[in-house]
């Protein structure tokens, strides 16, 4: 208690940081320093917290990488026994996915130590090179089909998903995007059009692959960017009312996309075809019950239910957890977006309006991703081939996330250090 009082001493007798040269202007280079060159926007009645980190945020990142390598391993030792690909051995999964978690650790822990300012000014470049990739994928030689889907591209020791990577991508272009147009947004042609223009393009390449899941999600990240930027209303609602009539012409343009949509408005018409997925997945979910079959019961992850490790994790969850464990796994993803949007209004409250719309893009991607996800495992949305952040196996995925943690731990971080007026 001492040194804490101590603290909140030195904290309260600290001269203020102003921001302002000596004729009483705003100083920009203050302000580069993270300074803010307007320190009433900076005033709290509270200290600010002592913590450097949200370690709410970082138990709840642990609490998801720790239930997805527990889940994986369960949900795939079956697989793994059965299969030459493996040598047959029961921890190949385990062993690949903890090495991902890993992998993503060291990736989230380099892209911490960059600036937000410094994403910002190569934001427009990560975004190209990130299209440049899903160009590479079409081609083919260079980009991997698996199951009648070119989206991986090889390296050897992993196949890389550039869909995975786009998605931070569009996070980071969308929120450069909206800060560069801001005194325009209210204008169409200026403001609205150049973004649709780069989202049908994108959209395009995605669809060519196909993946119509990355394909929503990026436009679900693009227009929530727009929107909390503060663009039109007006727009916005011409938009919306164009989205529908969009997604159900791809719908009708593409027989599997019908057939897929048939099978999830009655699943058990033809359980042993078009509804196969999603009956064993229902089965696993009624298993469950309220405290499930226990760890490691399941039956539908015995080559009942397909892809049990990555797009149906959660009906295995669902099974072996229960209610419990379901509502464990949607409590964790709610605090994840809550402290996202909650950082990005801190962020936005220092003038920050790139990392305020960058956390909260991350908010929208993770939480948009893990709701569709959640809902075709529960037979709510039509099948669909997306994993669920932090948890399913897959290596692109789990890095890429790692790294938009970090992101979001980055901008925390800023915020905390301007609010006690220390450089960033």
């Amino acid at each position: 208690m001492a040194s804490l009082a101590a603290r909140i001493g030195v904290w309260k007798s600290r001269k203020p940081v102003t921001g302002k040269s000596s004729s009483g202007k705003p100083d920009e280079k203050a302000a580069s320093r993270g300074f803010h060159p307007r320190p009433f926007a900076v005033k709290t009645r509270t200290p600010p917290p002592l913590a450097q980190f949200d370690e709410l945020l970082i138990w709840v990142l642990i609490g998801l990488l720790a239930l997805g390598l527990v889940m994986v391993y369960s949900a795939s030792i079956a697989t793994a026994e059965a299969s030459k690909f493996t040598g047959h051995q029961a921890t190949y999964y385990l062993l690949r996915h903890g090495s991902f978690i890993i992998v993503g650790l060291l990736c989230g822990v380099l892209a911490f130590q960059f600036p937000v300012q410094l994403w910002q000014t190569y934001a427009p470049y990560l975004f190209l090179f990130g299209a440049a990739l899903l160009t590479l994928v079409l081609i083919p030689g260079i980009g991997r089909e698996v199951n009648g889907s070119r989206r991986w591209l090889s390296l050897f020791v992993i196949n890389l998903q550039p869909s995975e990577l786009m998605k931070y991508f569009v996070v980071l272009y969308a929120a450069d995007y909206t800060v560069r147009k801001g005194k325009v947004g209210h204008l169409f042609r200026k403001a609205f059009l150049p973004m649709l223009v780069v989202m049908v393009m994108i959209g395009a390449l995605l669809l060519q692959e196909p993946d119509l899941g990355a394909f929503v999600v990026i436009c679900a990240i693009a227009l929530a960017t727009l929107w909390l930027g503060g663009f039109n209303l007006k727009v916005f609602a011409s938009l919306l009312l164009a989205l529908p009539i969009a997604f159900g012409a791809l719908i009708v343009s593409a027989p599997y996309r019908m057939h897929r949509l048939i099978g999830f408005m009655d699943p058990w018409s033809d359980p042993f075809g078009r509804g196969y997925q999603l009956s064993h997945a229902l089965i696993a979910f009624g298993r469950g019950e309220w405290f499930g079959v226990g760890l490691g019961g399941s039956v539908e992850k015995l080559f009942y239910l397909p892809e049990a490790h990555t797009d149906f994790l959660m009906a295995v969850i669902a099974e072996e957890l229960g209610l419990v464990g379901v509502a464990a796994v949607i409590v964790l993803f709610t605090l994840l977006v809550v402290r996202a949007f909650r950082i990005g209004r801190e962020a936005a409250f220092f003038e920050r309006n790139f990392s305020a719309l960058v956390a909260q893009g991350i908010g929208v991607w993770i939480g948009v991703q893990a709701m569709i996800n959640i809902g075709v495992n529960m037979g709510v949305l039509p099948t669909k081939g997306l994993t669920l952040p932090f948890l399913s196996f897959g290596g692109s995925g789990i890095v890429v996330n790692c790294v938009a943690a970090a992101m979001l731990l980055r901008v925390d971080y800023e915020n905390r250090r301007i609010a006690r007026g220390l450089p960033v």
